[in-house]
Protein backbone atom coordinates (compact mmCIF):
# COMPACT_ATOMS: atom_id res chain seq x y z
CA UNK A 1 0.00 0.00 0.00
CA UNK A 2 1.18 3.51 -0.83
CA UNK A 3 0.55 6.87 0.82
CA UNK A 4 -0.75 9.85 -1.14
CA UNK A 5 -2.21 13.27 -0.21
CA UNK A 6 -4.35 15.56 -2.35
CA UNK A 7 -5.49 19.04 -1.45
CA UNK A 8 -6.12 22.73 -1.98
CA UNK A 9 -5.37 25.58 0.41
CA UNK A 10 -5.37 29.35 0.73
CA UNK A 11 -2.31 29.67 -1.51
CA UNK A 12 -3.66 27.57 -4.41
CA UNK A 13 -7.40 28.31 -4.47
CA UNK A 14 -9.61 31.39 -3.92
CA UNK A 15 -12.32 31.24 -1.29
CA UNK A 16 -14.99 30.55 -3.92
CA UNK A 17 -13.26 27.27 -4.83
CA UNK A 18 -12.44 26.39 -1.20
CA UNK A 19 -16.12 26.82 -0.29
CA UNK A 20 -17.23 24.38 -2.99
CA UNK A 21 -14.74 21.74 -1.88
CA UNK A 22 -15.23 22.07 1.88
CA UNK A 23 -16.85 19.46 4.15
CA UNK A 24 -18.67 20.21 7.38
CA UNK A 25 -18.22 17.91 10.37
CA UNK A 26 -21.67 16.42 9.74
CA UNK A 27 -20.83 15.74 6.06
CA UNK A 28 -17.53 14.00 6.76
CA UNK A 29 -18.80 10.55 7.84
CA UNK A 30 -20.77 9.96 4.63
CA UNK A 31 -17.99 11.41 2.47
CA UNK A 32 -15.36 9.22 4.15
CA UNK A 33 -17.43 6.08 3.63
CA UNK A 34 -18.02 6.95 -0.02
CA UNK A 35 -14.32 7.70 -0.60
CA UNK A 36 -13.25 4.49 1.13
CA UNK A 37 -15.46 2.46 -1.20
CA UNK A 38 -13.62 3.69 -4.29
CA UNK A 39 -11.43 1.16 -6.05
CA UNK A 40 -7.79 1.02 -4.87
CA UNK A 41 -8.43 3.16 -1.75
CA UNK A 42 -7.75 1.19 1.43
CA UNK A 43 -7.60 4.02 4.00
CA UNK A 44 -8.88 7.60 3.98
CA UNK A 45 -8.99 10.78 6.06
CA UNK A 46 -10.41 14.19 5.08
CA UNK A 47 -9.23 17.45 6.62
CA UNK A 48 -11.49 20.43 5.89
CA UNK A 49 -11.01 23.94 7.34
CA UNK A 50 -11.72 27.45 6.09
CA UNK A 51 -8.23 27.53 4.55
CA UNK A 52 -7.81 24.00 3.18
CA UNK A 53 -9.39 20.72 2.13
CA UNK A 54 -7.02 17.76 2.04
CA UNK A 55 -7.50 14.04 1.44
CA UNK A 56 -4.97 11.58 2.88
CA UNK A 57 -5.24 8.08 1.44
CA UNK A 58 -3.61 4.69 1.62
CA UNK A 59 -3.89 3.31 -1.91
CA UNK A 60 -2.94 0.16 -3.79
CA UNK A 61 -2.00 2.19 -6.88
CA UNK A 62 -0.75 5.77 -7.36
CA UNK A 63 -3.16 6.01 -10.31
CA UNK A 64 -6.24 5.86 -8.06
CA UNK A 65 -9.17 8.08 -9.04
CA UNK A 66 -9.28 10.39 -6.01
CA UNK A 67 -9.43 13.49 -8.21
CA UNK A 68 -12.36 12.02 -10.14
CA UNK A 69 -14.13 11.25 -6.86
CA UNK A 70 -13.62 14.74 -5.40
CA UNK A 71 -14.75 16.39 -8.63
CA UNK A 72 -17.93 14.31 -8.80
CA UNK A 73 -18.71 14.38 -5.06
CA UNK A 74 -18.37 18.15 -4.85
CA UNK A 75 -19.75 18.81 -8.35
CA UNK A 76 -16.68 20.79 -9.39
CA UNK A 77 -15.14 20.58 -12.85
CA UNK A 78 -11.84 18.75 -13.06
CA UNK A 79 -10.39 21.72 -14.91
CA UNK A 80 -11.01 24.00 -11.93
CA UNK A 81 -9.85 21.33 -9.52
CA UNK A 82 -6.59 20.50 -11.29
CA UNK A 83 -5.58 24.19 -11.42
CA UNK A 84 -5.76 24.43 -7.63
CA UNK A 85 -4.87 20.90 -6.55
CA UNK A 86 -1.53 19.76 -5.17
CA UNK A 87 -0.57 16.09 -4.95
CA UNK A 88 2.00 14.69 -2.51
CA UNK A 89 3.05 11.05 -2.89
CA UNK A 90 4.87 8.95 -0.27
CA UNK A 91 7.63 10.89 1.50
CA UNK A 92 6.32 14.23 0.21
CA UNK A 93 2.93 13.46 1.82
CA UNK A 94 4.62 12.67 5.15
CA UNK A 95 6.54 15.94 5.10
CA UNK A 96 3.46 17.93 4.07
CA UNK A 97 1.33 16.56 6.92
CA UNK A 98 4.03 17.23 9.51
CA UNK A 99 4.38 20.81 8.26
CA UNK A 100 0.60 21.30 8.37
CA UNK A 101 0.37 19.89 11.91
CA UNK A 102 3.21 22.16 13.06
CA UNK A 103 1.60 25.31 11.62
CA UNK A 104 4.30 25.81 8.97
CA UNK A 105 1.79 25.66 6.10
CA UNK A 106 -0.79 27.98 7.69
CA UNK A 107 -1.83 31.46 6.62
CA UNK A 108 -0.51 32.68 9.98
CA UNK A 109 2.84 30.98 10.53
CA UNK A 110 2.83 28.79 13.63
CA UNK A 111 -0.89 29.16 14.45
CA UNK A 112 -1.96 26.37 16.84
CA UNK A 113 -5.59 25.87 15.75
CA UNK A 114 -4.71 23.56 12.85
CA UNK A 115 -3.43 20.84 15.19
CA UNK A 116 -6.80 20.66 16.92
CA UNK A 117 -8.54 20.55 13.54
CA UNK A 118 -6.30 17.69 12.44
CA UNK A 119 -7.03 15.76 15.62
CA UNK A 120 -10.75 16.26 15.04
CA UNK A 121 -10.45 14.97 11.45
CA UNK A 122 -8.47 11.97 12.73
CA UNK A 123 -11.11 11.21 15.36
CA UNK A 124 -13.95 11.33 12.80
CA UNK A 125 -12.08 9.02 10.40
CA UNK A 126 -11.31 6.67 13.28
CA UNK A 127 -14.96 6.57 14.39
CA UNK A 128 -16.03 5.76 10.82
CA UNK A 129 -13.54 2.97 10.34
CA UNK A 130 -11.62 4.50 7.42
CA UNK A 131 -8.20 4.41 9.09
CA UNK A 132 -5.76 1.54 8.95
CA UNK A 133 -2.26 0.97 10.24
CA UNK A 134 -0.62 3.37 7.76
CA UNK A 135 -2.68 6.54 8.37
CA UNK A 136 -3.06 5.81 12.08
CA UNK A 137 0.70 5.60 12.51
CA UNK A 138 1.31 8.66 10.29
CA UNK A 139 -1.12 10.94 12.11
CA UNK A 140 -0.07 9.85 15.59
CA UNK A 141 3.54 10.48 14.60
CA UNK A 142 2.65 13.89 13.13
CA UNK A 143 0.87 14.92 16.34
CA UNK A 144 4.01 14.05 18.30
CA UNK A 145 6.17 16.03 15.85
CA UNK A 146 3.90 19.09 16.20
CA UNK A 147 4.23 18.87 19.97
CA UNK A 148 8.02 18.64 19.68
CA UNK A 149 8.12 21.67 17.36
CA UNK A 150 6.08 23.76 19.81
CA UNK A 151 8.16 22.58 22.75
CA UNK A 152 11.60 22.95 21.18
CA UNK A 153 11.07 26.14 19.15
CA UNK A 154 9.41 29.55 19.62
CA UNK A 155 7.15 29.01 16.60
CA UNK A 156 3.94 29.98 18.45
CA UNK A 157 5.23 31.98 21.40
CA UNK A 158 5.16 35.40 19.69
CA UNK A 159 1.65 36.83 19.09
CA UNK A 160 0.87 37.69 15.47
CA UNK A 161 -2.73 38.91 15.72
CA UNK A 162 -3.60 42.38 16.98
CA UNK A 163 -5.94 40.99 19.64
CA UNK A 164 -3.45 38.41 20.90
CA UNK A 165 -0.60 40.94 20.87
CA UNK A 166 -2.71 43.42 22.86
CA UNK A 167 -3.46 40.85 25.56
CA UNK A 168 0.18 39.76 25.70
CA UNK A 169 1.26 43.40 26.18
CA UNK A 170 -1.29 43.77 28.99
CA UNK A 171 0.28 40.76 30.69
CA UNK A 172 3.74 42.29 30.35
CA UNK A 173 2.54 45.52 32.01
CA UNK A 174 0.32 44.06 34.77
CA UNK A 175 1.49 40.46 35.13
CA UNK A 176 -1.41 38.42 36.47
CA UNK A 177 -4.68 39.60 34.86
CA UNK A 178 -6.96 37.95 37.40
CA UNK A 179 -7.28 41.05 39.65
CA UNK A 180 -7.67 43.36 36.62
CA UNK A 181 -10.64 44.90 34.81
CA UNK A 182 -10.81 45.38 31.02
CA UNK A 183 -13.05 47.78 29.14
CA UNK A 184 -13.68 46.65 25.55
CA UNK A 185 -15.16 49.32 23.26
CA UNK A 186 -16.89 47.93 20.19
CA UNK A 187 -18.28 44.46 19.50
CA UNK A 188 -16.71 43.44 16.20
CA UNK A 189 -14.49 40.48 15.36
CA UNK A 190 -11.26 41.97 16.77
CA UNK A 191 -12.91 42.91 20.07
CA UNK A 192 -14.53 39.48 20.31
CA UNK A 193 -11.13 37.83 19.74
CA UNK A 194 -9.53 40.08 22.36
CA UNK A 195 -12.31 39.16 24.80
CA UNK A 196 -11.65 35.47 24.20
CA UNK A 197 -7.90 35.87 24.81
CA UNK A 198 -8.54 37.86 27.98
CA UNK A 199 -10.90 35.23 29.32
CA UNK A 200 -8.41 32.46 28.50
CA UNK A 201 -5.81 34.40 30.52
CA UNK A 202 -8.16 34.54 33.55
CA UNK A 203 -9.10 38.22 33.43
CA UNK A 204 -10.96 39.23 36.60
CA UNK A 205 -13.71 41.46 35.16
CA UNK A 206 -14.82 42.53 31.68
CA UNK A 207 -16.99 45.47 30.60
CA UNK A 208 -18.18 45.66 26.97
CA UNK A 209 -19.30 49.04 25.60
CA UNK A 210 -21.01 49.36 22.24
CA UNK A 211 -23.28 51.78 20.42
CA UNK A 212 -25.91 49.00 20.27
CA UNK A 213 -26.54 47.64 23.75
CA UNK A 214 -27.99 44.36 22.49
CA UNK A 215 -24.79 43.52 20.61
CA UNK A 216 -22.73 44.41 23.67
CA UNK A 217 -24.93 42.18 25.82
CA UNK A 218 -24.53 39.26 23.42
CA UNK A 219 -20.74 39.46 23.53
CA UNK A 220 -20.63 40.15 27.28
CA UNK A 221 -22.91 37.20 28.02
CA UNK A 222 -20.71 34.84 25.98
CA UNK A 223 -17.58 36.06 27.75
CA UNK A 224 -18.94 36.46 31.26
CA UNK A 225 -18.84 40.28 31.11
CA UNK A 226 -21.05 43.32 31.73
CA UNK A 227 -22.60 45.38 28.89
CA UNK A 228 -22.93 49.17 28.69
CA UNK A 229 -23.61 51.78 26.01
CA UNK A 230 -21.00 54.25 24.75
CA UNK A 231 -22.41 57.20 26.76
CA UNK A 232 -21.90 55.14 29.94
CA UNK A 233 -18.13 54.83 29.39
CA UNK A 234 -17.34 57.79 31.69
CA UNK A 235 -18.97 55.95 34.60
CA UNK A 236 -16.71 52.91 34.16
CA UNK A 237 -13.47 54.21 32.63
CA UNK A 238 -11.72 54.66 35.98
CA UNK A 239 -12.35 50.99 36.76
CA UNK A 240 -10.43 49.84 33.69
CA UNK A 241 -6.82 48.71 33.91
CA UNK A 242 -6.96 47.64 30.26
CA UNK A 243 -8.88 49.41 27.48
CA UNK A 244 -9.09 47.91 24.00
CA UNK A 245 -11.13 49.83 21.45
CA UNK A 246 -12.09 49.11 17.85
CA UNK A 247 -15.14 50.91 16.48
CA UNK A 248 -16.11 52.52 13.18
CA UNK A 249 -16.73 55.90 14.79
CA UNK A 250 -15.58 58.87 12.63
CA UNK A 251 -14.62 60.81 15.77
CA UNK A 252 -12.74 59.96 18.96
CA UNK A 253 -14.51 57.85 21.59
CA UNK A 254 -11.98 58.66 24.34
CA UNK A 255 -10.61 62.17 24.83
CA UNK A 256 -7.61 63.30 26.81
CA UNK A 257 -9.96 65.03 29.24
CA UNK A 258 -11.87 61.81 29.92
CA UNK A 259 -8.73 59.73 30.45
CA UNK A 260 -7.08 62.42 32.61
CA UNK A 261 -10.10 62.41 34.90
CA UNK A 262 -10.09 58.59 35.04
CA UNK A 263 -6.38 58.49 35.96
CA UNK A 264 -7.04 61.01 38.73
CA UNK A 265 -9.83 58.76 40.10
CA UNK A 266 -7.48 55.77 39.86
CA UNK A 267 -4.96 57.63 42.05
CA UNK A 268 -2.29 57.39 39.36
CA UNK A 269 -2.59 53.62 38.92
CA UNK A 270 -1.47 52.91 35.32
CA UNK A 271 -3.88 52.35 32.44
CA UNK A 272 -3.06 50.36 29.30
CA UNK A 273 -4.96 51.46 26.17
CA UNK A 274 -4.89 49.81 22.72
CA UNK A 275 -6.58 51.74 19.91
CA UNK A 276 -7.04 49.45 16.94
CA UNK A 277 -9.52 51.68 15.10
CA UNK A 278 -8.95 53.67 11.90
CA UNK A 279 -9.90 56.52 12.24
CA UNK A 280 -8.55 56.43 15.79
CA UNK A 281 -10.94 56.03 18.73
CA UNK A 282 -8.52 57.67 21.18
CA UNK A 283 -7.22 61.22 20.93
CA UNK A 284 -3.44 61.22 20.31
CA UNK A 285 -2.97 63.56 23.29
CA UNK A 286 -3.91 60.65 25.58
CA UNK A 287 -0.50 59.16 24.87
CA UNK A 288 1.17 62.19 26.49
CA UNK A 289 -0.54 61.63 29.84
CA UNK A 290 1.43 60.22 32.75
CA UNK A 291 0.59 56.65 33.82
CA UNK A 292 -1.03 55.89 30.46
CA UNK A 293 0.39 53.33 28.00
CA UNK A 294 -1.24 54.05 24.62
CA UNK A 295 -0.67 51.84 21.58
CA UNK A 296 -2.19 52.47 18.14
CA UNK A 297 -2.78 49.99 15.33
CA UNK A 298 0.57 51.04 13.77
CA UNK A 299 2.37 50.27 17.02
CA UNK A 300 0.70 46.86 17.15
CA UNK A 301 1.59 46.12 13.53
CA UNK A 302 5.25 46.90 14.26
CA UNK A 303 5.13 44.41 17.14
CA UNK A 304 3.43 41.81 14.96
CA UNK A 305 5.99 42.18 12.15
CA UNK A 306 8.81 41.72 14.65
CA UNK A 307 7.07 38.65 16.03
CA UNK A 308 6.62 37.26 12.53
CA UNK A 309 10.37 37.58 11.97
CA UNK A 310 10.89 35.72 15.23
CA UNK A 311 8.53 32.97 14.06
CA UNK A 312 10.35 32.71 10.74
CA UNK A 313 13.60 32.03 12.61
CA UNK A 314 11.82 29.40 14.70
CA UNK A 315 10.38 27.90 11.51
CA UNK A 316 13.91 27.11 10.30
CA UNK A 317 14.47 25.10 13.47
CA UNK A 318 11.10 23.42 12.99
CA UNK A 319 12.02 22.37 9.45
CA UNK A 320 15.14 20.65 10.81
CA UNK A 321 13.03 18.71 13.29
CA UNK A 322 10.63 17.71 10.52
CA UNK A 323 13.49 16.61 8.23
CA UNK A 324 14.66 14.22 10.93
CA UNK A 325 11.17 12.93 11.74
CA UNK A 326 10.30 12.36 8.08
CA UNK A 327 13.31 10.06 7.77
CA UNK A 328 12.32 8.30 10.97
CA UNK A 329 8.80 7.64 9.69
CA UNK A 330 9.98 6.56 6.24
CA UNK A 331 12.33 4.08 7.91
CA UNK A 332 9.34 2.54 9.66
CA UNK A 333 7.33 2.58 6.42
CA UNK A 334 10.08 0.87 4.46
CA UNK A 335 10.40 -1.76 7.17
CA UNK A 336 6.84 -2.88 6.43
CA UNK A 337 8.10 -4.39 3.18
CA UNK A 338 10.35 -6.73 5.18
CA UNK A 339 7.52 -7.79 7.50
CA UNK A 340 5.60 -9.57 4.75
CA UNK A 341 8.74 -11.28 3.47
CA UNK A 342 9.73 -12.40 6.97
CA UNK A 343 6.25 -13.81 7.58
CA UNK A 344 6.30 -15.73 4.29
CA UNK A 345 9.79 -17.07 5.07
CA UNK A 346 8.72 -18.26 8.52
CA UNK A 347 5.59 -19.92 7.12
CA UNK A 348 7.64 -21.74 4.49
CA UNK A 349 10.21 -23.00 7.01
CA UNK A 350 7.44 -23.98 9.45
CA UNK A 351 5.71 -26.08 6.75
CA UNK A 352 8.97 -27.90 6.03
CA UNK A 353 9.58 -28.43 9.75
CA UNK A 354 6.16 -29.96 10.25
CA UNK A 355 6.56 -32.28 7.28
CA UNK A 356 9.96 -33.54 8.46
CA UNK A 357 8.74 -33.81 12.08
CA UNK A 358 5.90 -36.08 10.98
CA UNK A 359 8.41 -38.24 9.08
CA UNK A 360 10.63 -38.45 12.18
CA UNK A 361 7.70 -39.38 14.42
CA UNK A 362 6.80 -42.13 11.97
CA UNK A 363 10.32 -43.55 12.18
CA UNK A 364 10.21 -43.47 15.99
CA UNK A 365 6.84 -45.23 15.98
CA UNK A 366 8.38 -47.89 13.78
CA UNK A 367 11.01 -48.55 16.44
CA UNK A 368 13.98 -46.78 14.84
CA UNK A 369 16.88 -45.69 17.06
CA UNK A 370 15.95 -42.21 18.45
CA UNK A 371 19.52 -40.95 18.13
CA UNK A 372 19.63 -41.92 14.47
CA UNK A 373 16.21 -40.37 13.88
CA UNK A 374 17.32 -37.04 15.41
CA UNK A 375 20.50 -37.04 13.27
CA UNK A 376 18.44 -37.80 10.15
CA UNK A 377 15.90 -35.06 11.02
CA UNK A 378 18.66 -32.49 11.49
CA UNK A 379 20.34 -33.47 8.21
CA UNK A 380 17.12 -33.39 6.20
CA UNK A 381 16.01 -30.09 7.76
CA UNK A 382 19.29 -28.38 6.83
CA UNK A 383 19.16 -29.69 3.26
CA UNK A 384 15.49 -28.80 2.83
CA UNK A 385 15.85 -25.23 4.10
CA UNK A 386 19.03 -24.54 2.11
CA UNK A 387 17.96 -26.20 -1.15
CA UNK A 388 16.24 -23.21 -2.78
CA UNK A 389 18.84 -20.60 -1.66
CA UNK A 390 21.65 -22.80 -3.00
CA UNK A 391 19.91 -23.16 -6.37
CA UNK A 392 19.55 -19.35 -6.56
CA UNK A 393 23.19 -18.82 -5.57
CA UNK A 394 24.49 -21.20 -8.24
CA UNK A 395 22.38 -19.43 -10.84
CA UNK A 396 23.65 -16.03 -9.69
CA UNK A 397 27.26 -17.24 -9.88
CA UNK A 398 26.67 -18.58 -13.40
CA UNK A 399 25.28 -15.16 -14.39
CA UNK A 400 28.19 -13.31 -12.78
CA UNK A 401 25.86 -11.60 -10.31
CA UNK A 402 28.39 -10.67 -7.65
CA UNK A 403 25.98 -8.25 -5.94
CA UNK A 404 23.54 -11.10 -5.22
CA UNK A 405 26.35 -13.22 -3.80
CA UNK A 406 27.58 -10.32 -1.66
CA UNK A 407 24.10 -9.62 -0.27
CA UNK A 408 23.67 -13.31 0.57
CA UNK A 409 26.91 -13.33 2.56
CA UNK A 410 25.69 -10.26 4.43
CA UNK A 411 22.22 -11.74 4.96
CA UNK A 412 23.58 -14.93 6.56
CA UNK A 413 26.44 -13.12 8.34
CA UNK A 414 29.10 -15.16 6.52
CA UNK A 415 32.78 -14.20 6.85
CA UNK A 416 34.08 -11.98 4.06
CA UNK A 417 36.37 -13.31 1.36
Amino acid sequence: MQLIAFGINHTTAPIAVRERLSFSATQLPEALQDLRQQAEIQEALILSTCNRTELYCGVTSPDCKVIDWLSAYRQTSQEVLRKALYVHPAQSAVRHLMRVASGLDSMILGEPQILGQLKSAYRIAQQNGTLGMLLSKLFQHSFAVAKQVRTDTAISSSPVSVAFAAVRLAQQIFGDLQPRTALLIGAGETIELAARHLRENRLGRMVVANRTLERARQLAMNMGGYAITLPEIDEHLAEADVVITSTSSPTAILTATQVRQAIKQRKRRPMFIVDIAVPRDVEPAVGELDDVYLYTVDDMNDIIQENLRSREQAALQAEEIIDSQVQHFMGWLHSLGAVETICDLRLQVKAKQEKLTQQALGLLAAGKDPVEVVKLLSHRLGNTVLHDPCVQLRQAAANGDQEFLSITRQLFNLPGR
